[in-house]
Order: C-alpha cells, then structure tokens, then sequence
C-alpha cells in the first residue's frame, strides 16, 4: 500500500501550528422560536482533536449541524479559515470541510466503492472530470480504512462499525483537512466504538486532519481527543484538556451526577466512576 496518494494537507501549503480553522462567534441557534443554542464562542485549530460532550438535548449536534454550514445561525457567525462559512461557495467548503451527520444513510444498493467516489464530486467540474488519480485517491482511502474487500458490498448490508468505516473513509477520499463527526460510534458494540475512534484517531495523528466529534461516552472522549468542550442547555461551560474539564464538580453541575475521577490504567487519562444520580 503507497503512503502518498490521499490527499495530505501536512503536505501542502498547511495553516500554522495553532491557525483557527474553524470558529463559532457568539453563536446563537434555533428552531422556529426556540432557541438551543445560546452566544457560544468555539475556537476548532489546526491539527487539533475536539470532543463536544453534555447531556442529551444540551445542543451538541445543532451546534456540530451550524460548524458545518447545515443549519443557519439565528444570531452570530461561523467562520471557515476567517471567511464566513455562509458566505463561502460550497464547492469551496466542501473541499476544506467534511461533516459525518449522526446515522447517515446511503441509497438503496449503494456500494461501498461508489459511496467512497462520491467523496470526489466535490473536485469534478465540466472542466475535470473522473481520473485516474480520482480512483488512486479511492483506492488508497479503501485501504488506509481497511474496507477494500467489501468495496463491492452494498453499503446497507454492512454492520454498523463497517457501515461508518465505510463514511469515513468517504470523508478520507474527499480530501478535506476539517472533519466533524456527529455522535459516530451511536448504536455501535464498545469493539466497534474503540474501532471507529482508533480509525479517527489515526486520521488525526497519521493525516494531520482537525477533528471534532460529539460523543456521550466520557471515558471515551478523554481517551482520544486533545481537548473537550462541554455544553449544558446550549452554553459552552467548560474548555480544555480532559483532566481540566472532567472534575467532579462539573460531573454534579453538568450530568447532575456524582462521580470519582481516577486515572485510566491504560492511558493515564482521566476516567469517570459514576457513584449516582443526584436529582
């Protein structure tokens, strides 16, 4: 297998360490008249691995949805490498940023292979059209996710660890240096969570890609990502590494949950022990 074919942001003109790639501006969200989302400043920088964590209904996706241009805000702005997002061409977004919604879905007898090529379209044009580097790209994104043997298979008859291996690496295939993931291990085994998550999380460490991903495991989400952001009824109220935002008192404030904070045996990292519900 060749190393060089996928696109590789680290091996063009990539931003500078600590460049904001992604960025939320007082941020404000809502559906009709109710709002979810609530003055929310985010910062996403380049070669960063960012894990948004809260409760359920806390407006994690909504706010994941607007970072990737799905929902419009009702106040506030997203801006993509200092350009507002809403204001960019899409073909241009979709070549820097790829979002991974929560169960995506793939037509009917889809295959594998034709779902990774359609992570192309965004560099066709009538100008350019399918090429032979195209299809090296695909390979290659195929392999690097291990999904080459079932590049034939129709993607609704795939388990669902496959099922995502299979998105990702149609995300990997487009070429985009941002990836959001929304809550991608849902309705997965704990093997095919740390299967998708170690497959993120060589994305990020081996292809230099700015990850952020809405997970509700906690242990989980200290575990992989760099740092965390947790939410509670649509504000931002914690940002940092693991071990700052995972304390007990955030646990009580925030899950209304009483917990102990230990070290993971395996990484060092910071692993919540639920004791109880407070309320």
């Amino acid at each position: 297998m060749t190393t060089d074919v996928l696109p590789d942001p680290a091996a063009t003109s990539a931003p500078a360490a600590g460049t904001v790639r992604l960025a939320a501006e007082q941020l404000r969200l809502a559906y009709d008249e109710h709002v979810v989302v609530q003055d929310v400043d985010l910062e996403l920088t380049d070669g960063s691995f960012t894990a948004i964590v809260g409760p359920n209904g806390c407006g994690k996706s909504t706010l994941l949805r607007a970072l990737g241009r799905l929902l419009r805000p009702a106040g506030g702005q997203v801006l993509l490498d200092g350009r507002a997002i809403a204001r960019t061409p899409t073909r241009e977004v979709a070549k820097v940023l790829g979002l991974l919604p929560q169960s995506p879905i793939a037509p009917e007898g889809l295959t594998v292979a034709d779902l990774v090529a359609r992570g192309r379209h965004p560099h066709q044009s009538w100008v350019r059209q399918w090429s032979r580097d195209d299809e090296s790209v695909v390979a290659e994104a195929l392999e690097w996710t291990d999904m080459a043997e079932l590049a034939e298979r129709p993607v609704d008859e795939l388990s669902g660890g496959q099922r995502q291996r299979a998105w990702i690496s149609m995300a990997l295939a487009q070429g985009t240096d941002l990836l959001l993931l929304d809550e991608p291990t849902t309705y997965l085994d704990l093997a095919h969570q740390i299967d998708v998550l170690e497959l993120v999380g060589r994305l990020h460490a081996e292809r230099g890609r700015t990850v952020a991903v809405v997970l509700h495991d906690l242990n989980l989400a200290a575990r992989y990502a760099q740092r965390l952001v947790a939410m509670k009824d649509g504000v931002l109220v914690a940002s940092g590494t693991p071990a700052q935002v995972l304390t007990e008192e955030l646990l009580a404030d925030v899950f209304d949950l009483e917990a102990r904070i230990v070290p993971d045996p395996v990484t060092g990292t910071p692993m919540v022990v639920p004791v109880r519900r407070l309320r």
